[in-house]
């Protein structure tokens, strides 16, 4: 029921464009829209009769209590305004797209003398060029790997470039000039950044005709090492060509969007077409999306172009959809201000674009298909372990820990979790233990079980009370879904994996049970050799009050398990290793109250050490930026006054 207070409102709303914000009794905004008139577009949503079938909108409607609307000038400013307004009040029944994280992008800087061309995770407007973003981190670094191989860039960072006196292995393998050492042919070098550049961008034609000419201008010259290279860059170009689809010449780039939808799952699917070629592909999966086509693939040109989005800097001539979502003339405008030119916001209705977005409706299909295959196999394999170890439930939601040290000191615990049968590095912990003997790994792991055992608890204790139309968080038990695990970083897991045998299990089975975890399932992995003389290797998982191990052997469900162990060991040498160069780097000076990394830096360069600091005077220390007279007492606390003899 619309109170006469909202009824009022929308009367009087403007016929301009905008965004409008849906907000309950509490203030709390549920959901945020844009439309290029909000009088019109505002007042469909409570009139009897609508046409829109939204699965959301019942629900919506009944706790909706108050509108605000913000008018802009333009629908292109609505289209702004809406994506910051989404990202500062992350309503409820806005979509919200699972692809946050930061893809790989390739950046040449071609300011520098000897340009290199390297990954990076977020693009910067620094004046460099990028090229991408690759969903896939393994296709980015192949793509690195063959430019480094086949064009001849150095790959060492600036400082190195600017203090090596003799060339690296790189140069003897014949992948790089060393302008570090030797005095290269900077047009030479500047003519192969350019092929590089082309060759990312999809050119191939044109690099494949400008290396032709360069090879046989070497050959011409008879300096046939150099009409060499230019030979294999040649023929790398043409094996990448023929592995790539034409759809038409055109010298447009352009982003092809296709959409797959089941139910309330959805999955989104992206074509990179660059010059006519496809050279790229990606897919986002997207659950419990009610919203129409339209409004999704709204949202997702917002993000995926949008500030810190993977193609922030990337907006190509076109973007090819299956639907025009709302305001589609001012989502167009702001792409071409992302951009710096025109760019296109495209359904197509014949001819080669039609095409292309079949293509991409084609992969979206796909990937919804092959990772739904990918969760059955899965949930199978999952079972199987739970049949195979006597757990209560499908272990969903499984942990392991493992202890690493150097010589017994440098001690540190490393704890990795895996759910749905993948590596889920959000709910990696380190642990650093100062107070274990050394060598003690079964007291080790009693200290980081139990500490984190009580972050658990204290978790569960320290929540607020829910609201009426919430639901209660407790302490999350075995079994219980995942994904409400996902926003409670230290639920417990469906099981529990330690890296040993007997002696480690029952450590684990006893920090767990002095906090009254009675149910959590755990069990020992360890690898052990399968006979008294023999050399072989076998992992055997061992559960409680069981004498003999259950061996793991490759290529089944168990084998998982020891992924993840595998997985725990490097984790804990990592934060093993961070930890102890941290303790051998350590300087006086950063115990010293309110210095810095910075500050601390300028001290060493500009004075010395803690004894010249003792030695300077009051003004030699004050001249150094940044430096106070609280900096100067604290320093004088720490390192006295001392004169020399």
């Amino acid at each position: 029921m619309v109170s006469e207070a909202l009824t009022a409102k929308l009367q009087t709303l403007p016929a301009r464009p905008g965004c409008y914000l849906f907000k309950d009794a509490h203030g709390r905004v549920l959901y945020v829209g844009k439309a290029t008139s909000l009088r019109s577009r505002v007042r469909s949503y409570f009139q009897e009769g609508s046409t829109d079938t939204r699965v959301l909108l019942p629900l919506l409607l009944s706790t909706v209590d108050d509108v605000e609307t913000i008018v802009t000038e333009s629908e292109k400013e609505a289209t702004i305004l809406e994506d910051s307004l989404v990202k500062q009040h992350k309503p409820r029944f806005n979509i919200k797209l699972r692809d946050d994280k930061s893809y790989l992008s390739i950046r040449i800087d071609t300011t520098q003398d000897y340009p290199r061309v390297e990954l990076v995770r977020r693009p910067a407007p620094d004046g460099a060029r990028y090229f991408g973003p690759h969903h896939s981190a393994t296709a980015a670094r192949r793509t690195l790997n063959f430019i480094n191989k086949h064009f001849q860039l150095r790959t060492c960072s600036d400082q190195e470039l600017a203090s090596r006196k003799r060339p690296c292995l790189q140069y003897h393998i014949k992948r790089c000039p060393a302008p570090c050492v030797f005095d290269v042919d900077r047009a030479q070098y500047a003519a192969n950044v350019g092929a590089v550049a082309l060759f990312l961008e999809g050119r191939h034609d044109e690099v494949s005709r400008e290396v032709e000419a360069r090879m046989k201008d070497a050959a011409r010259d008879m300096d046939y090492e150099l009409a060499a290279i230019y030979r294999d860059q040649l023929r790398a170009i043409e094996a990448v060509r023929e592995g790539q689809r034409v759809f038409a010449v055109k010298d447009v780039d352009q982003d092809v969007i296709g959409l797959h939808r089941d139910t309330d799952l959805c999955e989104l699917s992206i074509v990179y077409v660059r010059k006519g070629r496809v050279v790229d592909a990606a897919s986002v999966p997207m659950r419990k999306v009610s919203l129409p086509d339209d409004e999704v693939i709204g949202a997702f040109i917002a993000h995926h172009y949008g500030d810190g989005g993977p193609a922030a800097l990337t907006v190509p001539d076109e973007v090819i959809v299956p639907v025009l979502p709302e305001s589609a003339t001012g989502i167009a405008e702001w792409l071409s201000d992302r951009r710096g030119r025109r760019a296109q916001l495209i359904h197509p209705k014949r001819g080669p674009r039609v095409q292309l977005l079949e293509l991409a409706m084609d992969n979206a299909r796909h990937a919804f298909e092959e990772k739904r295959r990918a969760s059955e196999d899965i949930e199978a394999r999952l079972e199987d372990i739970q049949h195979k170890l006597r757990l209560p439930v499908s272990p969903r939601l499984i942990e392991c820990l493992d202890i690493s040290h150097m010589g017994g000191g440098d001690t540190a615990g490393g704890l990795v979790r895996m759910r749905d049968g993948e590596l889920d590095k959000s709910g990696y912990r380190s642990f650093h233990l100062r107070n274990v003997a050394d060598g003690d790994d079964y007291d080790a792991m009693r200290e980081v079980l139990t500490r984190r055992f009580r972050r658990a608890l204290d978790a569960a204790q320290d929540k607020e009370k829910p609201k009426d139309d919430e639901d209660v968080l407790e302490v999350r038990e075995p079994g219980e879904d995942a994904e409400r695990a996902a926003s409670e970083p230290w639920a417990l897991p469906d099981l529990l994996v330690v890296d040993g045998g007997r002696g480690q299990l029952n450590t684990a089975l006893a920090a767990a049970r002095d906090l009254g975890l009675h149910e959590l399932c755990v069990v020992g992995l360890a690898k052990e050799r399968e006979t008294v003389g023999g050399e072989a290797l076998t992992d055997r998982i061992y559960l409680p009050g069981q004498k003999n191990g259950i061996p793991v052997r490759p290529h089944t469900p168990l084998a998982l398990l020891a992924r993840l162990r595998d997985e725990s060991h490097r984790f804990a040498n990592r934060v093993r290793e961070r930890m102890g160069q941290a303790t051998r780097l350590h300087s006086e000076l950063d115990d010293v109250e309110g210095i810095g990394p910075v500050l601390r830096r300028r001290l060493l360069e500009q004075v010395g050490g803690p004894r010249e600091i003792a030695r300077a005077s009051d003004e030699r220390l004050l001249a150094v930026p940044g430096v106070s007279r609280k900096h100067l007492a604290a320093l004088r606390a720490k390192f006295g006054t001392t004169t020399e003899d």
